[in-house]
Parts: structure tokens; C-alpha cells; sequence
């Protein structure tokens, strides 16, 4: 998958990346020009004398941090679930983006060690609770819910970390995400070629950015689309109690035609709206169309294949690893936003006349 969008962790000084930038060469390149190209590959001077201009005039000195982190480092990368245990089962949704971490990992001749938010206080945030983290150079944090005060606190205190999924709110953290506000927008889009004029969104009650990004790029896609109704989005604290058969059919009755779920690690909202169609005597795609933003739980793969997208959570998993090992060797990585595949699925059909 193509990383579309991305975001730089900006300590105050000029990076590589804005040296690379200026001379006109990859990262790469300045990397091993300014380390001393210790590895005797061969450069044209005229590439050497750039760097180093485009280094002198933007007052690029290497990170001290960095340097001393490289010196002492043991190989070892920490990998963090904000779960009570590891999620290695096949079937578990976050196995995927492990399947990358290791692979990545291995590649770069890196070892893992493994955490989870089983022990005291990691879950709710208790002072030092993430300080066992630094057995390992650097730590990857893969959660939909973290204490963000701690792992704050990590970040000040110059540990090297990057989380799986964006992270905006938390100055200074790297991380990688799938983008997930076009990803959404496109499953809007495709609903609309199809004729619905009214899609309702079902997501859960809380504000993890994997939500609020979904969303944000399913109501700009009704706005670009033009399409009418009421407020097009229910937010739902218990989705099985609340997309109900009767909850849904009141929906088809004022005239929503195709329903739309985001997926996360319970999949509450999308099993409560296929309970809730099959409850209410409907089929899809005849009478409603629906779509799942993400990929259905591994329990129900014997479903008709949802209409929706997919998530790359193995090349996430590799990225993540290339921004922390970024961090650990030069004290910078960039933050991409990686695109989401359409999935066409057999869910979504044209819409019924209604």
C-alpha cells in the first residue's frame, strides 16, 4: 500500500529530511553522507558537496540523543497491546499488524520483546506504569484506548516510541495510520453511484481518532455528494441494545436505504446492524445496502464478504517499525498516513425504490 500522507515528530532542529529536501537527494543519502559513509558506497561528489552545503546552511548538527541512544542500544524493540493478553491468535484483528512488526523487524536484524496492559496500572494509566518498556531501545504501542499521560511522559523524557494508529493529541509521539478518512469518503462515494440518497453511519460512543477519522470523511463525502437527511450518524454506547430490528426499520421507514458501521476490535456496531437487518425481515443488498469500514471479525468470515475496505495492518506494522528504527538511529521519523484498499464486497447494491 502507497503511504499517501504523512506528518514529521519535530524536535526544534533542521532534520534530515529538510537537508535531504534541500540538496535534492533522498534521506538515504544524507544519512550516509553525514555519518561518514562508513559503508563505502559510491557518490557522485557533486551529490557529497549538496548535503553537506544544504547541511551547513540549515545548521543541521546530529541529534546527540540519537547518538548516544545508537551507541548503547541492544536490539531489542518493545511491542506494547493495551490488552490484557498478547493478541497472537490468528483470528484476533491486531495479529496482522504483528505478523508486520516481525517481519520488519527481523529484516532490520531487531529482536522483540513483548508487553501487554495486563499488569498493574498499565491499563488506567498509574505512575511508571509503562516504565518497564525500557528493557527495549524503542516501543511500539498498538491500542485503541491508551494512557496517554504515561506514554506522554515517555515521549518527554526522549524514549523513543511510535503507536500504531494516529495519535495526534500526544506532541512529539510518531506514528503510522491508515488513512482512513478517504477510505471512508470512497465507501460514501460508491454508495452514492449506487442512487442512496440517505446513509446513516452506526459507530461506538467514544472519540478514539480511528473513529472520529471515519466520521469525518463519511459526513464530507454526504456534503460532496449532496446528499440530504437528518443527522446521519448514531452513536451507540451498547450497540446490540440499541440497533435494534425496530431501531432499524423506523431508519428503511424514513427512507435510509443503506446503513454503514466502522469496524473495531469488538466489531459491536457492525454485529449489532446485521442482527438488527436480519431481525427486521430485510435482506441485503435488496432492501438495504451495508457496509463495514474495515474488515469483518475473523468469527463471522463465513458471511457474505462485507462491502467496505481493508486495512493494510501488515504494512502498518512494517512502518511502524521503519519510523522507530528512524528515531533510534537518526532522532527523527516521519509519520505516514497509509491508504486503504476498496473492497467491493456483496453487501452494497443499487438502491431500492422507496
Amino acid at each position: 500500500m502507497a503511504e499517501n500522507r504523512s506528518a514529521r515528530v519535530r524536535r526544534g532542529r533542521p532534520r534530515q529530511a529538510e537537508v535531504a529536501r534541500l540538496a535534492g537527494v533522498s534521506q538515504t543519502t544524507v544519512s550516509v553522507v553525514l555519518g561518514g559513509n562508513k559503508q563505502g558506497i559510491v557518490l557522485h561528489p557533486d551529490t557529497t558537496a549538496r548535503v553537506l552545503e544544504a547541511a551547513r546552511e540549515l545548521g543541521y548538527v546530529p541529534d546527540p540523543a540519537a547518538r548516544r541512544l545508537a551507541a548503547a542500544r541492544n536490539n531489542l524493540l518493545g511491542v506494547f497491546s493495551f490488552t490484557a493478553t498478547f493478541p497472537t491468535a490468528v483470528e484476533h484483528s491486531y495479529y496482522p499488524f504483528l505478523v508486520g512488526v516481525e517481519q520488519e523487524a527481523a529484516a532490520r536484524g531487531y529482536d522483540l520483546v513483548l508487553f501487554t496492559g495486563s499488569s498493574a496500572g498499565a491499563q488506567s494509566g498509574t505512575s511508571g506504569a509503562l516504565e518497564r518498556v525500557r528493557l527495549a531501545d524503542g516501543c511500539l504501542f498498538l491500542g485503541r484506548h491508551i494512557p496517554a499521560g504515561e506514554l506522554r511522559r515517555l515521549v518527554e523524557h526522549g524514549y523513543p516510541a511510535v503507536h500504531i494508529g494516529r495519535r495526534d493529541e500526544l506532541d512529539g509521539l510518531a506514528w503510522v495510520g491508515a488513512d482512513y478518512v478517504e477510505a471512508t469518503a470512497e465507501v460514501v462515494r460508491q454508495l452514492a453511484k449506487l442512487g442512496h440518497r440517505r446513509v446513516m453511519l452506526v459507530r461506538e460512543d467514544d472519540d478514539a481518532p480511528a473513529s472520529t477519522d471515519r466520521e469525518r470523511g463519511f459526513r464530507e463525502a454526504l456534503a460532496t455528494a449532496g446528499l440530504a437527511g437528518a443527522d446521519p450518524v448514531v452513536r451507540a454506547a451498547h450497540p446490540a441494545a440499541e440497533i435494534t430490528p425496530a431501531w432499524l426499520r423506523d431508519r428503511y421507514a424514513e427512507g435510509v436505504t443503506a446503513f454503514v458501521a466502522e469496524e473495531t476490535d469488538t466489531g459491536a456496531a457492525w454485529r449489532a446492524l446485521l442482527a438488527a437487518v436480519e431481525g427486521a425481515g430485510l435482506d441485503a443488498p435488496s432492501d438495504v445496502s451495508l457496509a463495514l469500514l474495515g474488515s469483518p471479525p475473523a468469527d463471522l468470515a463465513g458471511r457474505p464478504q462485507p462491502t467496505g475496505f481493508d486495512i493494510p495492518r501488515a504494512e502498518l506494522g512494517a512502518a511502524a517499525v521503519r519510523a522507530l528504527t528512524g528515531l533510534l538511529t537518526t532522532g527523527e521519523a516521519e509519520s505516514p498516513l497509509v491508504a486503504c484498499a476498496f473492497r467491493p464486497g456483496s453487501t452494497a447494491g443499487p438502491a431500492p425504490a422507496h
